[in-house]
Parts: structure tokens; sequence; C-alpha cells
């Protein structure tokens, strides 16, 4: 089992420790949210909630996902980046593919994109983006965005995107991840024909259903589920993985990564930072280590 560290609604000044913190703990990633602005006011319930509100205060730090990549894979060696979840569809596919081709050379090709298709509509009516269209230009964008990616010359001709023979550089140093988010059969399916899917919060049970559910649907969609070249990955954040042998139970049931925010373990969601840093530190004693041996 690996662990990534969440850093979603954390003050911009504390993403640079936090990420020091959590390479030298033994995490394998850190995830970032993406939203371009917050609104106000909105008539899109938030899907993640059962009463629609959204999760975060209005003053939380939003800060742009791969901008901050770029400067976190500088302080740090190993440490791995994804986001959970980056809206594409709101945004030109071009632009989409040279923030995440130019964080992946930053980082040593330390970045997997994780994508979504969005629920805001009024946030995709202020970028002028389509909200009805939003899953069918996600396909078509992700293709278009791997083509890009590749050396040399690319064209492409889509029902939403075309170009003529053009190079796009920076170039990845290697093949960039797309894990794919969301809850319903269509993102699942997305998912399997694709490196990866992350989920929301869930309980552990429920995370093994959906890597089962996942595998099946890779093996439908003509992909192999163990293929070691290129391993699928199984994403959550498990409400009920306190000890050891709970993330060792969710590992062998198909969830190979979970989501976390390890200080919450000991303390407060707005701890001081330095108590963030000390429970980093006491989750990869205290989990991280123990996981690691358990599943040896």
């Amino acid at each position: 089992m690996d662990f990534a560290m969440v850093v979603a609604y954390q003050p911009l000044e504390q993403l640079v420790p936090l990420a020091r913190a959590a390479e030298e703990a033994g995490f394998r990633a850190l995830c970032l949210a993406d939203h371009v602005v917050d609104l106000e006011t909105v008539a899109t319930p938030y899907p993640y909630t059962s009463s629609g509100e959204r999760r975060w205060s209005t003053d939380a730090d939003w800060p742009d996902p791969w901008v901050t990549i770029g400067a976190l894979s500088q302080a740090t060696t190993r440490l791995q980046f994804f986001t959970s979840i980056y809206v594409a569809a709101m945004r030109n596919p071009f632009t989409v593919a040279k923030a995440v081709g130019t964080a992946s050379a930053l980082s040593g090709g330390r970045v997997a994109l994780g994508v979504g298709v969005g629920w805001c509509r009024e946030e995709f009516e202020l970028l002028e983006q389509d909200f009805a269209t939003r899953g069918r230009r996600t396909d078509e964008a992700l293709a278009l965005m791997r083509a890009l990616w590749e050396p040399g010359w690319t064209e492409f001709a889509g029902e939403f995107y075309r170009c003529e023979r053009l190079t796009m550089n920076p170039t990845p140093p290697r093949r960039v991840p797309v894990w794919v988010g969301g809850l319903s059969e269509v993102a699942m399916r997305r998912a399997a024909r694709h490196d990866g899917w992350v989920g929301d919060m869930a309980k552990i049970d429920d995370a093994i259903e959906v890597a089962q559910r996942l595998r099946a649907l890779r093996v439908e969609a003509g992909r192999d589920p163990d293929d070691p070249e290129q391993p699928f990955e199984v994403v959550s954040a498990l409400l009920d993985g306190m000890r050891p042998e709970d993330f060792v139970r969710a590992r062998r049931g198909g969830v190979t990564m979970t989501m976390t925010v390890p200080w919450m373990y000991y303390e407060r969601q707005d701890a001081p930072l330095e108590a963030k840093l000390e429970g980093v530190a006491r989750f990869g004693d205290d989990v991280l280590g123990p996981v690691r041996e358990l599943l040896a």
C-alpha cells in the first residue's frame, strides 16, 4: 500500500515544508485539488456531500496545481505528485498539455494527471466552456494531450479539437499516467481505459468493491490489469483506515494508494504548521513503516 498526502485547502506558505515532511516520512505522493475560482453562490449541488454544500471555507487557498507542482518538485527529490481532481474540460487542452508536460519535465517525470469532468456548471460558464459536452470533450482532450506529450510532430482532427502539424516542448521525460476521478459508471469505464482511478472518501469494503469492479472493466476494455509496465492505480481516502492492518486489508483487496491528511489522526485540520509536521512524521512511524513490514 502506498500513501498520498492531501494538501487541499492548506495555506500556500505551508506547502513546501509539508511536501518535504511527506517525502521524509515515506509518503509516495502528494495530491493537489483544483478550482479556478470559488463562487459565492452556485445552483449546482456539490456531489460529494449529502447536503450538496461544499466542504471548504471560502477563504481556503486554491493554488494552480501545475505551478505548485513545479515549485514543490524543486524542494523534493522522490515525492510524486497528482491532482485530485483536475477539471481539464474547463480549459483549452493545448494549455493543459503544456502545463502538465512542463510540470513533468521540471519534476523529472514525477507527475500523474488525475482528471475528472467537473461538477460546477457556473465555473464552466465563467471560463466559457460548454458544460453539457464536458465528458466527450474530456475523452477527446486526453487523446490529444497524449499525442502532444510525444516527441515530434502532432496532427489531430477530432469533433472538438483540431491542429495541423505542430510540436510542443518540453516533452515529459516519461509517460504521464492518467488517473480518472468520479463515482459514476461512465467515470469508472473511462478510468479502465487509462491508467487508474481516483475516488473520494469511502469505507474499506466499498473501496475494495470498486477496485474489483475496475479490474473487471479493465479486462472488458482489453487492458491487462496486472501489466507490470503500466500498473493500474486504485486511489481512495479510507474513512475507516486507522490501524496498519486496515490498510493492509485494503491493499490486498486491490486498493493501491490511500489519500490521507496524516496530522488529523493526532490534531485538528487547521493545526499550526509545527503540529502538522509532527503529525506527518508520527504517521510515518505509526502507519507507513508497519504497513510496509506487514506487506513485505
